[in-house]
């Protein structure tokens, strides 16, 4: 008789990406604090994308589709995290527009079921010569079709 391994977490849409939070990321009262939740969403964001080759090297030129600016971020705190550990982050897209998408995330436990904070931000796709709005890519949107979120 052998061992199965254990199933990752699975979610109806979007994906659920592991993020870890440390003692040092915790405030004086031992909750993690109040900024530190939009970073280990944009932690879990760029290695989603790391994964899917969209990526920043330093030249913005060559970035591409990572050649983009948040216009909005809007967060709600539900229930304190009030350990170090694993955690996860759900991500999914809620519009994928020729040059903006929104997308959504919960900061949640490992597993998915506990949901400590949830909230929306917008990027646009930037031109790095203009700075002006630019379209994703076929490739981007391609990749980007895989984590729309179900309609309804």
């Amino acid at each position: 008789m052998t061992a199965e391994a254990p199933t990752a977490p699975t979610v109806p849409y979007g994906q659920l990406v592991p993020v870890a939070v440390h003692f040092d990321d915790l405030d004086a009262l031992g909750l993690l604090h109040n900024a530190r939740y939009p970073l280990l969403v944009e932690r879990a964001w760029t290695e989603l994308w790391n994964a899917r080759g969209v990526r920043f090297d330093g030249d913005w030129a060559a970035a591409g589709d990572a050649c983009n600016a948040v216009r909005e971020l809007v967060i709600g705190y539900e229930a304190p995290v009030t350990r170090p550990g694993t955690y996860a982050v759900h991500l999914w897209l809620e519009r994928l527009g020729t040059t903006a998408l929104t997308y959504g995330f919960r900061l949640c436990s490992a597993d998915g079921a506990t949901t400590y904070a949830r909230g929306t931000r917008v990027l646009v796709r930037l031109d790095a010569d203009t700075l002006r709005p630019a379209p994703w890519s076929e490739g981007f949107r391609q990749a980007g079709r895989e984590l729309l979120r179900p309609a309804g």
